[in-house]
C-alpha cells in the first residue's frame, strides 16, 4: 500500500451499469416517453436510490405489489424478476405489463422450471427475502430450498441425494457461493451444477476488478445502495482481497473525511446498478482533496447489450 504522501485513485473497470440494469432503466424511461406518466413499477426497478428518485421525478410510481396498481394501468416488472403468482395477480387486475426482468435472471427461472419438471430437489444459493430469490423460488416452490451460506448446509435435506442440483442468485460473491457449493457437494456428492454459470458476468467482472486493485489500496469506496446485493458484495471482496478499509456510499457527500486520514491510495468502484455520474462525483470529491491522480484498473471489456422488452420495441408500442 502507498504511504500517505503518495495520493492516487485507482478506478476499477468495469464498474457501474450492467446490460440488464441499462435495459431495465431504459424500459421505464421508454414507457414514460411512449405512454406518459404515471407508469407504475413493482418494487425498485434496480437497487439504486438515485435511479429510483430520478425516475420518480419523471412520473414513475413505485409500489410494493401489483395489487397497489389501479386496475387497467401499466406496470413494469423490475430487473430482479417476479414469480408466476405476481404475473397472475397482474393479469387478474387487467394490468398492462412490461417485463424488465434481466435476461440472465430469466435464464435462472428457466433452469428452475426445467429441473422442477424433471423432479429434482433444487438448492438455490441466495439471500432469503431478496426479490430475485423470491421470483425464482416462486417458479417451483415445492422443489426449491434456499441455502444462504455454508453454515446452512447442515439443515438441508433432500428426497433423493442422486437427484439434486444447485442454482444461484445472480448477484452473489463468486467465492462465497463456491464455498457454499463445496459444502453442499460434501453432503451430496451427486450434486449437479447449473447448465451454465448463474452468477452474472457483470457481478463477476466487478469483483475481479476489485480483487486486482484492493491489495494496493488503503481504502476502497464502493458506490452503491445498501439494498444492492452486488454492491454490498464488492465491499466484502475488497476487504478480503487486502484493502485497508472499504465503505459503501450512495453519494460523494456521504464520504467521512476521517476515512481519508493517513490514506494514500483509494480504490473506487460501483455496483452494477449505479450510474456513472455518481462515480464521477466521488472522483471529483477526492480530486478536490488532493487525490487528483487517477489510474484505471482495466480487467475486462464488456460489450453485451440486451434489447428492450418486446412491449417497447418499434411497432410494438402497445403493452400487452
Amino acid at each position: 500500500m502507498s504511504g500517505s504522501g503518495d495520493k492516487q485513485v485507482l478506478l476499477a473497470k468495469p464498474r457501474g451499469y450492467c446490460a440488464g440494469v441499462d435495459r431495465a432503466v431504459e424500459a421505464v424511461e421508454q414507457a414514460l416517453a411512449q405512454h406518459g406518466a404515471p407508469v407504475y413499477v413493482r418494487k425498485e426497478i434496480v437497487h439504486n436510490r438515485h435511479v429510483v428518485e430520478t425516475l420518480t421525478d419523471r412520473g414513475a410510481i413505485f409500489v410494493e405489489e401489483a395489487d397497489q396498481v389501479p386496475e387497467g394501468a401499466m406496470v413494469v416488472f423490475s430487473a430482479h424478476g417476479v414469480s408466476p403468482a405476481v404475473r397472475e395477480q397482474a393479469k387478474s387486475r387487467e394490468l398492462r405489463t412490461i417485463d424488465a426482468t434481466c435476461p440472465l435472471v430469466t435464464k435462472v427461472h428457466q433452469e428452475a422450471k426445467r429441473f422442477a419438471r424433471e423432479d429434482y430437489d433444487i438448492l438455490l444459493v441466495g439471500h432469503n427475502g431478496h426479490e430475485e430469490v423470491e421470483g425464482t423460488s416462486g417458479e417451483a416452490p415445492e422443489h426449491i430450498q434456499i441455502v444462504e451460506s455454508a453454515a446452512d448446509v447442515g439443515g438441508v435435506t433432500v428426497r433423493d441425494p442422486e437427484k439434486v442440483v444447485w442454482l444461484s442468485q445472480t448477484t452473489l460473491s463468486v467465492d462465497e457461493t463456491m464455498q457454499t457449493v463445496r459444502a453442499l457437494r460434501e453432503k451430496f456428492p451427486a450434486l449437479q451444477n447449473p447448465p451454465s454459470d448463474d452468477i452474472c458476468y457483470a457481478t463477476q467482472n466487478r469483483q475481479v476488478a476489485v480483487k486486482a486493485m484492493a491489495p494496493r489500496c488503503d481504502l476502497v469506496l464502493v458506490v452503491g445502495s445498501r439494498n444492492s446485493s452486488n454492491s454490498v458484495r464488492l465491499v466484502e471482496v475488497a476487504l478480503t482481497a487486502g484493502a485497508g478499509a472499504s465503505y459503501l456510499i450512495d453519494y460523494a457527500k456521504e464520504i467521512d473525511d476521517a476515512w481519508l486520514d493517513g490514506v494514500g491510495t483509494i480504490g473506487v468502484t460501483s455496483g452494477a446498478s449505479v450510474p456513472e455520474v455518481l462515480v464521477r462525483g466521488v472522483v471529483d470529491y477526492l480530486a478536490e482533496r488532493g487525490w487528483g491522480s487517477v489510474e484505471e484498473i482495466d480487467t475486462a471489456e464488456e460489450t453485451l447489450t440486451f434489447s428492450l422488452p418486446r412491449e417497447l420495441r418499434p411497432n410494438r408500442t402497445a403493452a400487452r
